[in-house]
């Protein structure tokens, strides 16, 4: 048992590793490492197989795994293929991404990622970059603002939100969580706080973070990566990003167009494994609440 068996509780494992249709011989890559329970599925299943983890997050160095099948990169995953390569890797039977955050993310109070503490508005994934979610609430425009709570956060009234910020800065600086709820509190009844505050940091932490750009980065490499046969396994937990895995998934590309040659047939690099996005069961919403939100998508590249 790893010293840090509960640094994260895998969402969805035995249906991810089982869409992966793991070759032991194989080659296969985690971009979220994370706490390492997807992880440490894969190398159990491996005999000379090698499993590369990226991660961005340094706090996963202390819950890394010791075996000569490992390797770990600290990178975002958009640069997936300049480091494959670094390794000598070009092609890969198998991808897994879990774009969840991890449990030990959460309830770090200094990183700022949960609404039940008051810490300060960080939000970053990775803690050397510069930009924070302080620096998102202070500085960015009415017009910004409005813009990142709509489509990244999908609030209806966005507008208010923006203008709540841009009154309550105008008096004090933004540097904490209970500011942000202060500045937001005339914006939601009291039972609904809870959905509507992870609302609002869902949208501050992929503006923070690029998260959008970088999971469609990551994406368009796979096609490329990916061998004939090998799987793309994805997990998401807004629709944002489930609504992109499909198409992608779907189509081939970003853009979710489905081009045909000149005979209709359809050019499409992947065939769907799954049709409908797998679901935790009840037992494992029991056991993790964590995984209520969670959508796994399945493709094979053909």
């Amino acid at each position: 048992m790893n010293k840090k068996a509960d640094y994260h509780i895998p969402v969805l494992l035995h249906e991810c590793i089982g869409g992966l249709n793991i070759n032991p011989e194989g080659i296969y890559v985690d971009v979220t490492y994370g706490g390492g329970g997807h992880a440490r599925a894969i190398i159990e299943r491996l005999t000379t197989g090698k499993l590369i983890a990226f991660d961005q997050d340094n706090s996963v160095s202390d819950n890394l795994i010791s075996d000569n099948r490992f390797t770990f990169v600290q990178a975002n995953y958009s640069f997936l293929k300049n480091f494959l390569r670094l390794h000598g890797i070009t092609q890969v039977n198998g991808l897994l991404a879990d774009l969840g955050i991890s449990s030990h993310q959460i309830d770090t109070p200094e990183r700022g990622f949960s609404t039940r503490f008051d810490g300060p508005l960080d939000l970053r994934m990775n803690v050397n970059n510069s930009f924070t979610a302080k620096d998102l609430v202070n500085n960015y425009t009415f017009d910004a603002l409005e813009k990142i709570f709509r489509e990244y956060g999908e609030l209806s009234h966005a507008g208010k939100l923006a203008h709540a910020i841009v009154n309550y800065r105008s008096q004090q600086e933004l540097s904490t969580t209970l500011h942000l709820k202060a500045a937001l509190r005339n914006l939601y009844l009291p039972h609904k706080e809870n959905k509507f505050m992870a609302q609002v940091f869902q949208a501050l932490r992929i503006e923070v973070n690029d998260e959008m750009g970088a999971l469609k980065e990551m994406l368009k490499q796979t096609t490329d990566l990916l061998v004939k046969g090998g799987r793309l396994v994805v997990l998401t937990y807004h629709s944002l990003e489930d609504r992109l895995v499909k198409n992608f998934m779907k189509s081939g590309n970003i853009e979710g167009v489905i081009h045909e040659d000149f005979y209709g047939n359809k050019l499409t690099p992947f065939e769907l494994i799954t049709r409908k996005p797998v679901v935790a069961n009840e037992q494992e919403l029991v056991l993790n609440n964590r995984s209520r939100s969670a959508k796994l998508r399945i493709a094979e590249k053909k």
